[in-house]
Protein backbone atom coordinates (compact mmCIF):
# COMPACT_ATOMS: atom_id res chain seq x y z
CA UNK A 1 0.00 0.00 0.00
CA UNK A 2 3.14 2.44 0.36
CA UNK A 3 1.91 3.10 -3.87
CA UNK A 4 -0.75 5.52 -2.33
CA UNK A 5 1.42 7.63 0.40
CA UNK A 6 2.19 11.24 0.25
CA UNK A 7 5.63 10.88 -0.82
CA UNK A 8 5.05 8.56 -3.29
CA UNK A 9 2.21 10.32 -4.90
CA UNK A 10 4.22 13.73 -4.55
CA UNK A 11 7.42 11.93 -6.33
CA UNK A 12 5.44 10.53 -9.40
CA UNK A 13 3.27 13.68 -10.13
CA UNK A 14 5.91 16.08 -9.53
CA UNK A 15 7.56 15.83 -12.98
CA UNK A 16 3.96 14.90 -15.09
CA UNK A 17 3.26 18.97 -13.68
CA UNK A 18 7.18 20.62 -13.93
CA UNK A 19 6.98 19.05 -18.20
CA UNK A 20 3.42 20.37 -18.78
CA UNK A 21 4.39 23.45 -16.96
CA UNK A 22 6.91 23.84 -19.58
CA UNK A 23 4.81 22.60 -22.43
CA UNK A 24 1.84 25.11 -21.46
CA UNK A 25 5.02 27.98 -21.33
CA UNK A 26 5.26 26.78 -25.01
CA UNK A 27 2.17 27.13 -26.19
CA UNK A 28 1.24 30.63 -24.43
CA UNK A 29 4.34 31.78 -26.41
CA UNK A 30 2.99 30.54 -29.62
CA UNK A 31 0.01 32.65 -29.08
CA UNK A 32 1.64 35.49 -27.76
CA UNK A 33 3.87 35.11 -30.95
CA UNK A 34 0.60 35.45 -33.31
CA UNK A 35 -0.98 38.50 -31.27
CA UNK A 36 -1.21 40.93 -33.77
CA UNK A 37 -2.63 38.73 -36.26
CA UNK A 38 -5.22 37.46 -33.74
CA UNK A 39 -6.43 41.01 -32.60
CA UNK A 40 -6.89 41.56 -35.90
CA UNK A 41 -9.44 38.40 -36.28
CA UNK A 42 -11.70 38.94 -33.01
CA UNK A 43 -13.90 35.88 -33.98
CA UNK A 44 -10.65 33.54 -33.91
CA UNK A 45 -9.78 34.87 -30.59
CA UNK A 46 -13.25 33.85 -29.66
CA UNK A 47 -12.55 30.59 -31.25
CA UNK A 48 -9.10 29.63 -29.54
CA UNK A 49 -10.04 28.44 -25.86
CA UNK A 50 -12.87 26.15 -26.65
CA UNK A 51 -11.29 25.05 -29.81
CA UNK A 52 -8.23 23.39 -27.40
CA UNK A 53 -10.03 22.47 -24.70
CA UNK A 54 -11.86 19.97 -27.15
CA UNK A 55 -8.73 17.98 -28.05
CA UNK A 56 -7.82 18.03 -23.99
CA UNK A 57 -10.65 17.09 -22.59
CA UNK A 58 -12.01 14.42 -24.89
CA UNK A 59 -8.20 13.09 -25.07
CA UNK A 60 -8.49 13.08 -21.25
CA UNK A 61 -11.67 10.99 -22.05
CA UNK A 62 -10.02 8.38 -24.05
CA UNK A 63 -7.26 7.95 -21.31
CA UNK A 64 -9.44 7.85 -18.50
CA UNK A 65 -11.47 4.91 -20.25
CA UNK A 66 -8.09 3.54 -21.16
CA UNK A 67 -6.94 3.44 -17.97
CA UNK A 68 -10.20 2.16 -16.45
CA UNK A 69 -9.90 -0.71 -19.28
CA UNK A 70 -6.15 -1.41 -17.91
CA UNK A 71 -6.83 -1.45 -14.43
CA UNK A 72 -9.63 -4.06 -15.17
CA UNK A 73 -6.92 -6.26 -17.64
CA UNK A 74 -9.20 -5.64 -20.45
CA UNK A 75 -6.42 -3.09 -22.41
CA UNK A 76 -3.35 -5.30 -22.62
CA UNK A 77 -3.35 -5.03 -26.40
CA UNK A 78 -3.56 -2.04 -29.03
CA UNK A 79 -4.23 -3.96 -32.09
CA UNK A 80 -7.66 -5.54 -32.72
CA UNK A 81 -8.95 -4.39 -29.35
CA UNK A 82 -12.64 -3.17 -28.77
CA UNK A 83 -12.14 -1.05 -25.47
CA UNK A 84 -9.24 1.13 -27.65
CA UNK A 85 -11.33 0.83 -31.14
CA UNK A 86 -14.45 2.13 -29.26
CA UNK A 87 -13.00 4.37 -26.68
CA UNK A 88 -11.35 6.41 -29.56
CA UNK A 89 -14.56 6.20 -31.72
CA UNK A 90 -16.83 7.62 -29.08
CA UNK A 91 -14.12 10.04 -28.10
CA UNK A 92 -13.63 11.01 -31.80
CA UNK A 93 -17.62 11.36 -32.71
CA UNK A 94 -17.86 13.51 -29.16
CA UNK A 95 -14.95 15.77 -30.33
CA UNK A 96 -16.08 16.73 -33.49
CA UNK A 97 -19.52 17.15 -32.66
CA UNK A 98 -18.38 19.93 -30.62
CA UNK A 99 -15.95 21.38 -33.44
CA UNK A 100 -19.23 21.69 -35.18
CA UNK A 101 -21.03 23.12 -32.16
CA UNK A 102 -18.10 25.38 -31.50
CA UNK A 103 -18.05 27.12 -34.80
CA UNK A 104 -21.91 26.76 -35.14
CA UNK A 105 -22.22 29.31 -31.91
CA UNK A 106 -19.23 31.57 -32.79
CA UNK A 107 -20.30 32.01 -36.04
CA UNK A 108 -23.65 33.00 -34.44
CA UNK A 109 -22.26 34.95 -31.65
CA UNK A 110 -19.99 37.04 -34.62
CA UNK A 111 -23.02 37.75 -36.64
CA UNK A 112 -24.63 39.04 -33.46
CA UNK A 113 -21.68 40.86 -32.57
CA UNK A 114 -21.21 42.37 -36.45
CA UNK A 115 -17.45 40.76 -36.08
CA UNK A 116 -18.61 37.75 -38.68
CA UNK A 117 -16.48 35.68 -40.97
CA UNK A 118 -18.09 33.30 -43.54
CA UNK A 119 -19.63 30.27 -42.28
CA UNK A 120 -17.87 28.24 -43.99
CA UNK A 121 -14.55 29.51 -43.52
CA UNK A 122 -15.36 29.18 -39.51
CA UNK A 123 -16.61 25.56 -40.02
CA UNK A 124 -13.70 25.01 -42.12
CA UNK A 125 -11.13 26.07 -39.70
CA UNK A 126 -13.04 24.70 -36.52
CA UNK A 127 -13.37 21.09 -38.25
CA UNK A 128 -9.87 20.99 -39.88
CA UNK A 129 -8.25 22.53 -36.69
CA UNK A 130 -10.49 19.97 -34.45
CA UNK A 131 -9.47 17.04 -36.37
CA UNK A 132 -6.01 17.61 -36.44
CA UNK A 133 -6.04 18.20 -33.17
CA UNK A 134 -8.26 15.27 -32.36
CA UNK A 135 -6.13 13.07 -34.16
CA UNK A 136 -2.88 13.65 -32.69
CA UNK A 137 -3.99 13.87 -29.46
CA UNK A 138 -5.39 10.77 -29.94
CA UNK A 139 -2.47 9.09 -30.79
CA UNK A 140 -0.49 10.60 -28.11
CA UNK A 141 -3.28 9.79 -25.82
CA UNK A 142 -2.64 5.84 -26.99
CA UNK A 143 1.04 6.04 -27.11
CA UNK A 144 0.90 7.44 -23.38
CA UNK A 145 -1.72 5.25 -21.30
CA UNK A 146 0.26 2.24 -23.33
CA UNK A 147 3.29 3.08 -22.16
CA UNK A 148 2.57 3.99 -18.69
CA UNK A 149 1.45 0.75 -18.22
CA UNK A 150 3.83 -1.31 -19.40
CA UNK A 151 6.48 0.26 -17.64
CA UNK A 152 4.39 -0.07 -14.65
CA UNK A 153 2.99 3.80 -14.17
CA UNK A 154 -0.77 3.98 -13.04
CA UNK A 155 -1.62 5.94 -16.74
CA UNK A 156 -4.22 7.87 -14.20
CA UNK A 157 -1.17 9.64 -12.96
CA UNK A 158 0.53 10.49 -16.67
CA UNK A 159 -2.18 10.49 -19.07
CA UNK A 160 -4.57 13.20 -18.25
CA UNK A 161 -2.40 16.01 -17.33
CA UNK A 162 0.03 14.96 -20.41
CA UNK A 163 -2.97 15.31 -22.31
CA UNK A 164 -4.47 17.98 -21.05
CA UNK A 165 -1.39 20.10 -22.13
CA UNK A 166 -0.71 18.19 -25.16
CA UNK A 167 -3.82 19.17 -26.31
CA UNK A 168 -3.69 23.07 -25.76
CA UNK A 169 -0.38 22.83 -27.76
CA UNK A 170 -1.51 20.57 -30.63
CA UNK A 171 -5.22 22.81 -30.85
CA UNK A 172 -2.84 26.16 -30.61
CA UNK A 173 -0.98 24.68 -33.27
CA UNK A 174 -3.52 22.78 -35.50
CA UNK A 175 -5.54 26.34 -35.51
CA UNK A 176 -2.44 28.22 -37.08
CA UNK A 177 -1.60 25.27 -39.76
CA UNK A 178 -5.03 25.47 -40.64
CA UNK A 179 -5.43 29.31 -40.77
CA UNK A 180 -2.14 29.18 -42.83
CA UNK A 181 -3.87 26.37 -45.21
CA UNK A 182 -7.15 28.71 -45.47
CA UNK A 183 -4.56 32.13 -46.18
CA UNK A 184 -5.95 33.72 -43.08
CA UNK A 185 -2.82 34.37 -42.48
Amino acid sequence: MSYYTVKGIVGRGFPILFVTSVIGIFSGQILNFEIERLVSMPLILVLIPALIKIGGDTGSMLGARLSSSFHMGLGTHIRKNPVVRNSVLAALIVGLSACIFVGLVVWVLGEVMGIGMPFTTLMTLSLGAGSFELLAVFSATITIAFASHRFGVDPDDTVIPLIATLGDLIGVSGIFITMHILNLI
